[in-house]
């Protein structure tokens, strides 16, 4: 099984259960959730008229390639009720592929590593909590030191563990 790194976010309704179904339905695609990072409470940075999100990182194992992978993951995007609108606008679940082991992919339908990965604090602080020493397969960077230099400066709040 290949580990993968996923980025789940929600800022519409029940936000935290959210996150908790798509888990739940990651799993039920055959996708292995092998640890779950804290929640926070994440300011919007691209589209900033909105409700904060709630945000966590995943880590998977699937033996799904990433094409497939990503297709899977839409599917349970919709089955949680995403649909088209604003670009980088409220949405129940957002889930996008960080990392896929070391592998580099560029394409029009898919970037891996997530091209704006350094540039997001809502996503290194809780990969830093999963693998802070991940090696970053372009930059060969670690999760820690692109933390350190992100010009993100949005606010990234830790919610309590129920």
């Amino acid at each position: 099984m290949k580990q993968v790194f996923l980025s789940l976010g929600s800022n519409i309704g029940d936000r935290v259960a959210h996150i908790r179904q798509a888990l739940e339905l990651l799993s039920r695609a055959g996708i292995e959730v092998r640890r779950v990072s804290s929640c926070y409470q994440t300011e919007p940075v691209d589209f900033l008229p909105q409700r904060w999100f709630v945000n966590c990182v995943v880590e998977v194992g699937t033996d799904l390639m990433p094409r497939r992978l990503l297709k899977t993951l839409q599917s349970v995007e919709r089955a949680l009720g995403r649909r088209p609108g604003i670009p980088k606008g409220p949405r129940p679940i957002d889930i996008d592929i960080l990392l896929y082991e070391n592998v580099v992919v560029r394409s029009a339908l898919l970037t891996i590593p997530h091209e704006r990965l350094s540039e997001r604090r809502f996503v290194l602080i809780p990969l830093r909590e999963l693998a802070g020493d991940l090696r970053h397969p372009v930059t060969q960077r670690t999760v820690v030191e692109l933390l350190h230099d992100t010009p993100d400066a949005s606010q990234v709040v830790r919610l309590r563990q129920e």
